[in-house]
């Protein structure tokens, strides 16, 4: 490889490199968004040339910058102007709405994002939003505070969304209106619709919002940008669709796309690029395509994850599940054809079983064909069937795992699942079996701030410190050192960018973060307020 002769030496600095030909060095040496070597200052020194800038660390730490597996790129960005509604009570999270719309002129929509029923207590005094956590809201709690907007407020889950009379009436919304496939429309004992939508159900409220232009989009992803840097993260792998793909695209035309997003795309566009023969990779080192993305069914906050065994306290009710794993072969098998690997939501027992069933197909498939065996992946992997626990090793099939679900809904798994959480979230099963782990946040479903899920992944406790000081199922958690290489080197192995990005290795894309405290050293729970003191993208700082 030919370096400009401009060079960057980065010394004194306490390097993991997480290389493990490697894994500890004081310098860098930087040329034209690539590293040269990695070592001491001396060695690097003689091999360097031209005009070298040379930077004391002060003993600061380096990593590889982190690198969200599992992000959405466009909701996270236009949810920064929405409503928070990730409150403790529905109370509060009404008096927020109730703000947003004393601005609002009569008839603006009204959006916000992040309500968790299940994690809601009793409410105040105030008599408004009554019944106790675990009781999806009502269209009536939002009539009395926005009786001339619109207003759609997307669970934490994003599985479920929670409209008022005037946004059903704008998406036709009757009592009588039947359930679409894979959805459905909350109604009370009467039969009259709640104002609660379900999975597929969302979308006849959800595709009548005002669609934001490209060039909107565009500009959120470079309002967030920084906001990502800060934590850390150099790297996404993206799951909207075709609109931030455009905004994608259109940032890495204009050099203002500064993160590496590897891009997944939806199950319903397969047949277009089957058609086009789009390939797994295909693109540049800022923006290529991953993955095709289906969905197998819900999740645990609505009672939509499909289950082997009904939910607890809901014995009529198993989840949904959106296709059967022969259904999702025929997806596989057309994928494969022209070389596209497959990603799939999973996240109830079932449903992981019936992908596992689809994708040990595609092995043989594959094999029988002369076809390459690609990274397929299970976007969640979040509770197994004890059978099924070995079978993404088996089959090398990545579980992209996001660690922050963990604390986050360990309360609703246990009053849901039950005795089955003792394999939800289970990483450590996964990594003692041998299956490769990808880490991210599902962000705007949590934070996508990567300490946050390292703290997650080697605690199991939420920031509070609950549920004890041993954590919830303990025997899952994992070492610092194995957290961090799901961030890094496990996020670059699924995106099939391993020989570029997840290391601090010659030959590799020069993405790193500095900061204060080596977080090798730390006490774990100080892991919630570790940023980015600098953050370097393709050999140029991005933040300080």
């Amino acid at each position: 490889m030919d370096y400009p002769t401009n060079m960057k030496l980065l010394y004194n600095a306490n390097i993991h490199t997480l290389d493990s030909k490697q894994p500890k060095a004081s310098a860098i040496l930087i040329a034209g968004g690539w590293i040269i070597a990695v070592g001491d200052k001396d060695k690097l020194e003689s091999i360097a040339h031209g005009k070298v800038e040379k930077q004391d660390m002060q003993g600061k730490t380096i990593l590889p910058g982190l690198t969200d597996a599992h992000l959405h790129i466009q909701y996270y960005a236009l949810s920064l102007a929405n409503i928070d509604c990730e409150t403790k009570t529905k109370d509060e999270c009404l008096r927020r709405v109730a703000e947003r719309v004393k601005k609002a002129k009569p008839g603006e929509w009204i959006l916000g994002h992040g309500w968790n029923h299940n994690e809601w207590n009793t409410p105040s005094p105030s008599g408004r939003g009554q019944g106790e956590g675990g009781h999806l809201p009502t269209a009536a709690d939002l009539d009395a505070i926005a009786p001339n907007n619109p207003v759609y407020l997307t669970a934490k889950s994003l599985h479920a969304a929670w409209a008022n009379k005037s946004a059903l009436n704008l998406a036709n919304i009757t009592n009588d209106t039947p359930n679409p496939k894979d959805g459905v429309i909350q109604r009370d004992d009467t039969g009259r619709a709640t104002g609660a939508l379900l999975e597929s159900a969302m979308a006849l409220v959800g595709s009548i919002v005002p669609e934001p232009s490209i060039e909107s989009i565009a500009n959120a992803i470079e309002i967030a940008q920084p906001i990502l840097w800060k934590m850390g993260l150099t790297g996404i792998h993206d799951f909207d669709r075709r609109q931030a793909f455009m905004a994608l695209q259109q940032l890495n035309t204009q050099g203002k796309l500064k993160l590496r997003v590897n891009k997944n795309i939806p199950l319903d566009s397969l047949d277009h690029a089957h058609e086009l023969g789009l390939r797994t990779g295909f693109g540049d080192d800022w923006l290529w395509i991953g993955s095709v993305k289906g969905f197998m069914d819900g999740a645990l906050g609505p009672h939509t994850a499909a289950m082997f065994q009904p939910y607890l306290g809901d014995e009529e009710n198993r989840g949904i599940l959106n296709m059967d794993g022969e259904e999702l072969f025929e997806h596989c098998r057309r994928a494969a054809d022209v070389g596209l690997s497959m990603t799939v939501h999973a996240i109830g027992d079932r449903a992981n079983h019936e992908v596992l069933d689809a994708y040990e197909q595609l092995r043989k498939y594959e094999t029988e064909k002369g076809l390459p065996h690609l990274r397929h992946r299970i976007e969640h992997v979040q509770v197994l069937h004890p059978d099924d626990a070995p079978r993404l090793a088996q089959l090398n099939v990545v579980a992209s795992m996001q660690p922050i679900h963990a604390p986050s809904d360990m309360l609703a798994a246990d009053r849901f699942w039950g005795e089955r959480s003792a394999l939800a979230y289970a990483w450590r099963t996964q990594l003692n079996h041998g299956a490769p782990l990808a880490f991210g946040s599902d962000a705007p479903v949590e934070s996508p701030n990567p300490f946050f899920g390292l703290h997650a992944a080697v605690t199991r406790r939420r920031a509070d410190g609950s549920p004890s000081a041993d954590g919830w199922y303990p025997e899952q958690k994992l070492t610092l050192a194995e957290a961090l290489s799901a961030y890094t080197v496990g996020a670059a192995y699924a995106a099939n960018a391993e020989h570029r990005l997840g290391k601090l290795a010659e030959n590799y894309l020069a993405d790193l973060i500095v900061l204060e405290q080596d977080i090798f050293s730390i006490n774990p729970d100080d892991l919630l307020t570790i940023s980015a003191a600098s953050t370097m993208i393709n050999g140029e700082w991005v933040h300080h």
